[in-house]
């Protein structure tokens, strides 16, 4: 088996819940596996200690995790257009692999969710792509042969899934937005495959 990292940060629940319906389509390929992961909050006034484990959710990410996978899948709230700070923290950590091409020639995809139709679903993507791109990735999107990225009312574009979480973050993850999560990473998956066969 093959694993594709499925690691993500999430406040109110969305973003994890995204991270859920991603790996369900990473393991819709056979021999391949979803491999979920988080990361740790950060503090604004102190460096933050915790548990080794989180309370509840995916374990915390190691760099053994993305050293060793086939393929990442990156998932994060939008913070003002850019990925929440617990995430750009973890991914400030890889220099290291980095350096080492850990991740260089393996498809890495996105997805985002945010509380409003505006607030920065594509910019987060994009900003998100930045580091896979530094880290020699192949970027993967959702192609408008998925006929939800055209019918899509809520999140959803062709750089990777969004979800509309609204105002108060308690909008359910909607049917379209749930088709693109699992497609990107069946998409992902198929593509790890195809590049370990070759």
């Amino acid at each position: 088996m093959s694993d594709i990292l499925v690691l993500y940060y999430s406040r109110h629940g969305a973003t994890a819940e995204m991270a859920q319906l991603v790996a369900r389509g990473v393991e819709k390929v056979s021999t391949m596996q979803a491999q979920l992961r988080t990361v740790p909050e950060v503090s604004t006034v102190c460096e933050a200690t915790q548990s080794n484990i989180p309370e509840n959710g995916a374990p915390y990410v190691t760099q053994d995790d993305l050293a060793n996978c086939s393929g990442l899948i990156l998932g994060s709230p939008t913070r003002f257009g850019n990925m929440a700070a617990a995430m750009k923290y973890f991914i400030d950590s890889t220099s290291a692999g980095w350096m080492a091409g850990h991740l260089a020639g393996k498809p890495g995809a996105l997805f985002t969710s945010a509380s409003s139709l505006h607030g920065g679903h594509e910019a987060t993507l994009l900003s998100m792509m930045i580091p896979l791109l530094h880290h020699g990735m192949l970027l993967v999107g959702s192609p408008y042969s998925e006929p939800e990225l055209i019918s899509t009312t809520s999140g959803g574009t062709p750089y990777g899934p969004s979800h509309l979480a609204g105002k108060e973050s308690n909008l359910a993850i909607s049917q379209d937005e749930k088709k693109l999560c699992i497609a990107i990473g069946q998409r992902v998956a198929e593509i790890a495959k195809k590049l370990n066969t070759e």
